[in-house]
């Protein structure tokens, strides 16, 4: 009988996947549960990760001429009621400010100062930032207006899980105002390509770019284009949304501008997002049962140095040589930053190591006498077992860094799409189908889920039924998919599209 091998991580993946998630992040000490419900605390190093989300995805969409700005926190209720769609598509989720003060009661501060208005407290933004939108457009020489905004939005969760699912998330949104709807149309796929670009090159994921089924459509958007990548339970995350608004929030919110042939006419809008939710994504794909791993470009460092020494009189050689490469190391550019560097010299003996393990540093050096007098170090990669490390020429490691990043980059990005290609099932078979999604299916274990392409009539019918017998969805309509004539996977009828339908988060 052989013995189980040990894991920094308990559960495993393979034991109890939703735990493993909530381990990873507490080992790897990203982000805690806030005393307030369904918040949560990003500490540091989770931070770190978002600052990096932000520095790259800010530079994406100013290259395509968006400008940022900042917009209130609180929007009136009758904002929200000018939109039907959108109302009733975030009400259940909407938090409401009814007081404006507090005042001493017998047992304690009560609310007092009723509003005449109530304030939602931002689900989102089209409808305030709309009405700010009507009065800064009056000419087709205003438009097209771009505008994306950083912020924090509140969805009162009834389920929440760190990064993924929370009461209040960080996230970034983008509005956009247009005088044709094929310039509307084109920006909105236009940021669905960045937010596409910017998780397959800086996070790693490979994702299917497509469009949204009526049902799964944006409240109050004419269409809903997104991304969707595969975790390694096999379950679909949507990493990013662009939503093309069609003239609907125009009219609610009365943007309208005289056109060159002096008409008036209501602008095309889009608005699209990313949030938090991208680190929960990042830790679920790439995420091993020793803990985070963080691909080089969005790492929140990209090397810790851990120098070693067992005698006092060694140390300050040591720590001199380990302060000098340091410095070294910082001097280098790594696409849009310089090389990151953490010092760790804490006595903790192997346990040092294994903590920047679980927190998922591309780079592990280790420096000692016998590395210092040989002018090398010894460097340990995440991407690899933990037992592989390599001496290495210190200047040789300080020249070829960049390549060495780059190369755990894309090893890391290979893999995901290896796992990915290998879940993904063409299916036209209904039992088959049935099959695929039924979890514990011990005769088949390896078929139990993943993303399957399969043939769909169009029929909303459909669409719910398999979503009430399976809780399988369509993730969407892929722009590259296949024209096929085959039967519809629920209903047998003619189906001339296939379409990806996967369990979610």
């Amino acid at each position: 009988m052989t013995s189980k091998p040990k894991t920094a991580i308990s559960p495993t993946r393979a034991e109890d996947y939703p735990e493993w998630y909530q381990q990873v992040i507490k080992a790897a000490d990203m982000a805690e549960k806030s005393p307030v419900r369904g918040c949560m605390i990003i500490k540091p190093w989770g931070y770190a990760i978002w600052e990096n989300i932000v520095r790259g995805l800010d530079r994406m969409f100013r290259a395509t001429g968006v400008k940022n700005a900042y917009f209130p926190l609180f929007i009136p209720l009758s904002f929200l009621e000018k939109e039907a769609e959108h109302v009733e598509g975030f009400a259940k989720e909407c938090a409401v400010v009814s007081h404006h003060r507090l005042e001493q009661g017998e047992d304690g501060l009560v609310p007092a100062g009723r509003l005449q208005e109530p304030l939602v407290v931002r689900p989102t933004s089209e409808t305030i930032i709309g009405d700010a939108f009507s009065k800064w457009i009056n000419s087709y020489r205003d438009l097209p207006l771009l505008i994306n905004q950083w912020a924090n939005v509140v969805r009162w969760e009834m389920r929440t899980r760190l990064f993924l699912r929370t009461s209040e998330f960080l996230w970034q949104e983008g509005h956009t105002a247009h005088a044709t709807k094929e310039e509307a149309g084109a920006r909105t796929r236009q940021m669905l390509d960045v937010y596409a670009r910017f998780v397959e090159e800086y996070l790693a994921i490979p994702v299917i770019r497509g469009v949204k089924t009526r049902a799964e459509t944006f409240p109050g958007a004419v269409e809903t284009q997104c991304i969707e990548a595969m975790m390694q339970d096999r379950k679909a995350l949507q990493a990013g949304t662009s939503h093309f608004l069609g003239q609907n929030f125009a009219r609610a919110s009365g943007i309208k501008f005289q056109s060159r042939e002096e008409t008036e006419e209501y602008a095309w809008t889009t608005s699209w997002g990313a949030s938090t939710r991208l680190i929960g994504g990042l830790i679920m794909a790439h995420g091993d049962d020793d803990g985070l791993v963080l691909p080089p470009k969005i790492a929140s460092s990209h090397v810790v140095l851990l120098p070693i020494y067992r005698k006092p009189d060694e140390k300050s050689e040591v720590m001199a040589y380990t302060e000098k490469l340091a410095k070294r190391l910082r001097a280098i550019p790594y696409h849009d930053r310089s090389i990151e560097v953490e010092i760790d010299d804490r006595e903790m003996g192997g346990a040092r190591g294994w903590e920047w393990i679980k927190k998922g540093i591309p780079l592990r050096v280790e420096i000692g006498p016998r590395d210092i007098a040989a002018d090398s170090v010894f460097v340990g990669r995440r991407d690899l077992p933990s037992r592989k490390k390599e001496s290495v020429p210190t200047d040789q490691f300080l020249a070829g860094i960049s390549e060495l990043l780059d190369e755990i980059q894309d090893n890391i990005f290979q893999k995901a799409l290896r796992f990915r290609k290998k879940h993904t099932v063409a299916i036209n078979d209904t039992g088959a189908f049935y099959d695929f999604f039924t979890p514990g299916n011990l005769e088949k274990p390896e078929i139990h889920g993943g993303f399957a392409l399969a043939p769909w009539c169009g029929s909303s019918e459909c669409e719910t039924r398999l979503k009430a017998d399976l809780r399988v969805t369509i993730r969407c309509i892929p722009f590259d998919k296949k024209q096929t004539t085959g039967p519809c996977i629920h209903c047998g009828a003619p189906a001339d599209q296939q379409v990806v339908f996967a369990k979610a988060y």
